[in-house]
């Protein structure tokens, strides 16, 4: 985790929050109809909206693909072992809550190396009594750290699911494509890989225009193209590449996403754009609306 990492008082920790500036976990929060966050992450928000009215499609499609993604390793290929690494803040439908809705003695792993996700972590590990849940406070960048701590929870020598869903964008290539070789090449035959990526290549107008108001405040995205994200795959040795490749997300293995809560029309229209996401129906998309590649891959 490291061990301690929980243990500390959690009003330590959100002193460690600069709440002054936009935080990217805290922005995909709020995207998400989330609580935690701040006034100064709600503004990131709005002028990503203002660029791109509809962008918030992205982040909930991109949640939904992780789901799509879950139930399919969890319930068609039988993988009862997660190591999610980039995890953000908890949010309704975590991974534990999928795989383990599905098979209740899976075990999963959180990674992330942030304050405000670590102040938030006791939500993840609620875990079914059969499996178990862990969160390991550590950075992609340092692999070995984080597999030698997963290894207290989760057994190298049965399939693990590496999920990287929205994280790789926040790294350079020189860095990237050997962090995700390392991690795999760790893990057993019949591991999964599964990753979603931002990228500027089917819309690059909407794309940039949102970059510009997130780079404003600090933040770094890389958009790579779908076959620089295939590259890691390619780069992985024994790693294949699953059907349908690399797509937009909500062309991977497309299904009905969860309807949106109920809301008097009257209430819906007092809100302000951001509040009102939270009551949309993403399952009114369309490919102009995607700018978020999604592909999974099997170690043979």
């Amino acid at each position: 985790m490291p061990g301690d990492a929980l243990s500390q008082d959690p009003a330590l920790l959100r002193g460690r929050i600069d709440t002054t500036k936009a935080h990217p976990a805290r922005v995909y929060d709020v995207f998400l109809g989330g609580k935690d966050n701040y006034p100064v992450d709600r503004a990131a928000a709005a002028a990503a909206l203002a660029a791109n009215p509809r962008g918030y499609l992205d982040v909930r499609h991109n949640r939904d693909f992780m789901r799509r993604a879950v139930t399919r390793l969890a319930g068609e290929q039988g993988i009862r072992q997660f190591l999610d690494i980039g995890t953000g803040l908890p949010t309704g439908e975590n991974v534990h809550q999928i795989a383990q809705g599905i098979a209740p003695e899976s075990r999963i792993v959180y990674v992330d190396n942030d304050p405000v996700v670590l102040a938030h972590a006791r939500a993840l590990l609620t875990s079914s009594p059969e499996g178990r849940t862990d969160y390991v406070d550590a950075d992609l960048r340092r692999p070995d750290e984080i597999l030698e701590q997963a290894a207290k929870t989760l057994d190298f020598g049965e399939p693990v699911a590496l999920l990287l869903v929205a994280i790789l964008h926040f790294v350079e290539d020189a860095e990237a494509y050997p962090l995700v070789r390392e991690l795999m090449e760790a893990l057993p035959v019949g591991s999964h890989l599964v990753l979603s990526h931002l990228t500027d290549e089917m819309h690059p107008e909407p794309a940039r225009a949102v970059q510009r108001t997130y780079t404003e405040r600090g933040f770094t995205f890389v958009f790579r193209s779908a076959t620089e994200v295939e590259r890691f795959f390619d780069e992985t040795p024994g790693v294949t590449l699953d059907e349908p490749g690399v797509v937009p997300v909500h062309h991977w293995h497309p299904g009905p996403a969860p309807a949106p809560p109920a809301v008097e029309e009257a209430y819906f229209d007092s809100l302000d754009d951001i509040e009102k996401i939270r009551y949309r129906d993403i399952n009114d998309v369309t490919d102009d609306d995607i700018n978020v590649y999604g592909a999974s891959g099997r170690k043979g």
